[in-house]
Formats: C-alpha cells, sequence, structure tokens
C-alpha cells in the first residue's frame, strides 16, 4: 500500500518535470528520484506547490562523495509532506568545480544545510548569499568528509601557554606498526595475549 503511493507521487513527478528526471525507484519503503542539476530548484518548487504532493518540509541536505566517478557528490534532499503523510527524497549529481543552484529560494532552512555541504564536502551552491564554512575552525584546510581526506587531518590545533595563543602545526602521529590477525575476540586468540602473562598459575604450571 504504501509503495503505491510512492509510486504514484513518482509518476506525478515524473509526468510533470520528464526533463529534469534522471531515473526514479522504490526502495526499502522510501521513494528516491534522480533529476539532472541545473533543474533541481523547478523540481523542489513544484514538490512544494503542487496540491498532490505539498512537500513544505525540507528536513535535510547531505552530501555523498565517490570519488571514482566525473561527478563525484551526490547532493541529498529530503522533504516531507505533512499533508500526505509522505517522505521523499531527491538525489543531483556534481564535480568539485561546477555549482548547484542554491534552493533558498525554495526553502529559506537550506541556507545552512548548503553550508554544511561545502563545509564538509566543498559542494559550491550558486546562488547561496553566504557561502562559508559553518562548523569547521577558522583556517581549516580541505573538507573533512571528503574520503580521500586523511583520517588525522592536515594540522592540530594546541593552546601554546608561552606564546599565550591557539596555533596550528601540522600533524604529527607517531604510532608503531600493529598487525591484525582478525581473529574472533569470542572464540579468543590462539597465543597469549599482552598482559595475559602475569596470570597467576597453577601448581601445574597452568593457569
Amino acid at each position: 500500500m504504501m509503495d503505491e503511493a510512492l509510486n504514484e507521487f513518482g509518476e506525478i513527478v515524473a509526468g510533470a518535470l520528464a526533463d529534469a528526471i534522471v531515473e526514479r525507484h522504490v526502495a526499502y519503503g522510501e521513494l528516491t528520484v534522480s533529476v539532472v542539476r541545473e533543474h533541481i530548484v523547478q523540481v523542489l518548487k513544484f514538490l512544494r506547490d503542487d496540491p498532490r504532493c505539498q512537500f513544505s518540509i525540507l528536513i535535510d541536505i547531505c552530501g555523498a562523495d565517490y570519488p571514482e566517478r566525473p561527478k563525484r557528490f551526490d547532493v541529498v534532499y529530503h522533504l516531507l509532506s505533512p499533508k500526505q503523510n509522505q517522505r521523499i527524497r531527491i538525489k543531483t549529481q556534481t564535480d568539485e568545480n561546477t555549482p548547484v543552484p542554491s534552493v533558498i529560494s525554495i526553502y529559506p532552512a537550506a541556507n545552512w544545510f548548503e553550508r554544511e555541504a561545502f563545509d564538509f564536502y566543498g559542494i559550491l551552491f550558486s546562488g547561496h548569499p553566504d557561502l562559508r564554512r559553518i562548523l569547521t575552525d577558522y583556517g581549516f584546510q580541505g573538507h573533512p568528509l571528503r574520503k580521500d581526506f586523511p583520517l588525522t587531518g592536515y594540522v592540530e590545533v594546541r593552546y601554546d601557554d608561552e606564546q599565550k595563543r591557539v596555533v596550528y602545526e601540522p600533524v604529527k602521529l607517531d604510532q608503531e606498526f600493529r598487525s591484525f590477525d582478525f581473529m574472533s575476540p569470542w572464540e579468543g586468540a590462539h597465543y597469549i595475549l599482552p598482559g595475559d602473562e602475569k596470570a597467576k598459575t597453577g601448581e601445574n604450571g597452568k593457569a
């Protein structure tokens, strides 16, 4: 029953905006519609204003990184229609240099969501009134949710007592080489673990 309702929404969007739709599908009780980047404003405006849809609430805008693709980023919009009691996911693709049209004119709440996607992924949004970082620190280098961003980051921040200020330094993370045996912790290792050699032994020399 739910899948039928979601397929109906998909048909409504595809019928009204055929040139803007790349594909659509229902999976796990959720409707996902992929659209052409240049038509994202048109699609979201239709979903908000059409009386058959009325997706009046923007829940979130997020990114996803697929660095092996020419258009490495998915920009994902989650919408809610209280009137229809339905949700819909809209996706579009872009690369590192091509901006996605901002949807602030449709959903003012998109302002901070787009800034977050820019901050974490480096996704650009054309027409945004104040596209700058929102969660990372001043002077932060790179975009931390890209899959090619190092887990340690590029710089570390600390307070210097001598200089009486916060200083940025290159990351220095020295650690010994670790060899993983991938054994199950529930079955137990077939060798003495570090620390176990200190366990008390019985008269026969066994633990």
